[in-house]
């Protein structure tokens, strides 16, 4: 793969780890869980638009600078569901 290949997956990678985050557990973890996610997905937003709109040897930049951002903005403050399904 080229380097502009492994760049876009990279940021495909970090804007799926921007939204793809655990379920609350209940009814009463559900706005905190889209208080996160709404943050979250803002960043991921940001960072895919920036990315199109500059050269593509930013891409890697952009997806490093997502990967900082969600690493200040993790998916907790709520209480998660827990899968019992074997591999999830």
């Amino acid at each position: 793969m080229s380097d502009t290949t492994n760049d876009v997956r990279a940021l495909l990678d970090a804007v799926l780890d921007a939204i793809d985050i655990p379920y609350p557990a209940t009814i009463d973890d559900d706005n905190a869980y889209r208080a996160v996610l709404d943050r979250r997905l803002s960043l991921a937003v940001m960072v895919a638009r920036a990315a199109l709109a500059e050269e593509p040897d930013s891409v890697a930049w952009n997806a490093d600078y997502l990967r900082r951002k969600l690493a200040e903005h993790p998916p907790t403050g709520y209480r998660a569901y827990q899968s019992t399904e074997a591999g999830r």
